[in-house]
């Protein structure tokens, strides 16, 4: 009789993600800590054929060296940065992820976190709900800031950032954007040179890939070309902007705010100080979070197993 292939699974599936699993394969769902302690996964990958993995969990050579018959990492993510890729390929375990579902969930979230932070929108909420609201505003008080108009920067014309751009152009946004090169349909987007993105936008929004190139690149050095009435947004990777630098900008407020769905350290404590500052809107790294998305990436997640696991091509892989 064949031998069924075990799947360690660092957390809980949807229902039908599981069953399906469990119709081919012996798995095993780790339901403790999450992220999945090192110690933890050092143990329970030992004799897995495959891994269904998440962000935050550190997939590194120890991890990979363990699963001493692992055959395919699944990651239910679009980004990968947190498995060590290249030694995984050098042992020939395939790796597959989830990239263009949560295209539209993330640029409907940067949309609408664009929206509210210029609208003052959360700020308003907490004033009613602080009871701080006590008389009727008058022509000069709580105004916040019209997008139509508005010139909108996009750093990274990738899959989402062409989606944002096309949102925002609808909402009467002009559009500029940097990208590793010019995009050829750009529609009535700008190409313009990083420096000049950043001196020339009102609203400056992040769709970069995290990686040594991009680690920390949106520091004071670019932060200080903004307009000081401009905003930034990052629904992208928390590393990619060095927060100290960012938070340093906003107290003295050499730009007008930021909304951020993404954190160098997450979850973010309540005492970072940019939980302080009125004029940032903040969200717990929700870009993919709708049902929609979230069952899809289910479902990718599972295939790109399988298929891994019967040494066929990917849907995605890296």
């Amino acid at each position: 009789m064949k031998r069924k292939f075990k799947v360690l699974l660092t957390r809980r599936l949807h229902k039908f993600a599981l069953d399906k699993l469990r119709e081919r394969y012996e798995i095993t769902v780790h339901d403790g800590k999450i992220p999945i302690p090192k110690k933890t996964i050092l143990q329970k990958i030992k004799n897995k054929d495959g891994l269904i993995c998440f962000p935050y969990d550190v997939i590194d050579k120890e991890v990979i060296d363990s699963g001493n018959r692992l055959k395919s990492i699944s990651t239910y993510s679009v980004g990968f940065d947190h498995i060590d890729v290249s030694y995984a390929k050098k042992k020939k375990i395939s790796i597959g992820y989830t990239p263009e579902v949560l295209t539209n969930a993330t640029a409907e979230l940067t949309i609408g976190l664009m929206m509210d932070l210029l609208r003052r929108i959360t700020e308003g909420d907490h004033i009613i709900r602080k009871g701080k609201w006590t008389e009727i505003f008058g022509p000069f008080d709580y105004v916040g800031t019209e997008i139509s108009d508005k010139t909108l920067g996009v750093l990274g014309m990738g899959r989402i950032g062409k989606i944002v751009a096309k949102k925002a152009s609808c909402l009467g946004m002009n559009i500029l954007y940097h990208n590793r090169k010019t995009i050829a349909k750009s529609g009535k987007a700008k190409y313009v040179s990083l420096n000049e993105l950043f001196k020339k936008s009102d609203v400056i929004t992040i769709h970069v890939p995290y990686s040594k190139n991009t680690h920390q690149m949106i520091n004071s050095k670019l932060l200080n070309k903004m307009k000081k009435t401009s905003f930034l947004i990052n629904t992208s990777r928390g590393k990619v902007v060095n927060q100290k630098d960012l938070l340093k900008a906003l107290q003295l407020k050499k730009i007008q705010g930021a909304a951020l769905d993404v954190f160098e350290e997450e979850p973010i404590s309540k005492s970072n100080e940019l939980v302080k500052i009125k004029n940032v809107v903040l969200v717990p790294h929700i870009g993919s979070s709708t049902n929609k998305t979230r069952h899809i990436m289910a479902e990718i997640t599972v295939k790109n197993l399988i298929l891994g696991l019967s040494n066929k091509k990917l849907v995605y892989s890296v």
